[in-house]
């Protein structure tokens, strides 16, 4: 398995680790009544999920669906890169520096790292973006 896929596997797990890291205190915070229902208005007392948990609980929720919306575009660049065949050490590189932008978000998030945290963020977009931007020339 190439390094792209390789980092593709363990950013899944990653999401999925995120989703623990945050569902167990939303658990205890909201209690399973709130988590496991349909969500409702009426079951929610006029709030959305995110606006009753803890900040911090918030935080890991928010860190976790950005993830989810980085890992869209990540994944696209690693099918591009897999299915043009153009895997390069620039494109392993950047496959890399994704997930460790990633796996220091989730404290960089939690723990309020102003403005540490965006940075973060735009290597792991960057990095996307150099891998798309790779296969194109």
């Amino acid at each position: 398995m190439t390094i792209e896929l390789t980092i593709l596997a363990l950013s899944g797990l990653l999401q999925a680790v995120q989703f623990v890291l945050m569902a167990v205190p939303a658990n205890i915070e909201l209690g399973v009544g709130k988590t496991a229902s349909p969500r409702d208005p009426d079951r929610m007392g006029g709030k959305t999920m995110l606006e009753q948990l803890s900040t911090k609980t918030g935080r890991l929720a928010r860190a976790m669906n950005n993830h989810f919306e980085a890992l869209i575009l990540f994944t696209l660049a690693v099918a591009v890169v897999e299915l043009s065949g153009q895997n390069t050490v620039l494109t392993a590189a950047c496959a890399c520096a994704y997930l460790a932008a990633r796996v220091l978000y989730i404290p960089a998030y939690y723990f309020g790292w102003a403005p540490w945290r965006s940075y973060i963020w735009f290597v792991g977009f960057l990095a996307t973006v150099i891998m798309l931007i790779s296969t194109l020339i």
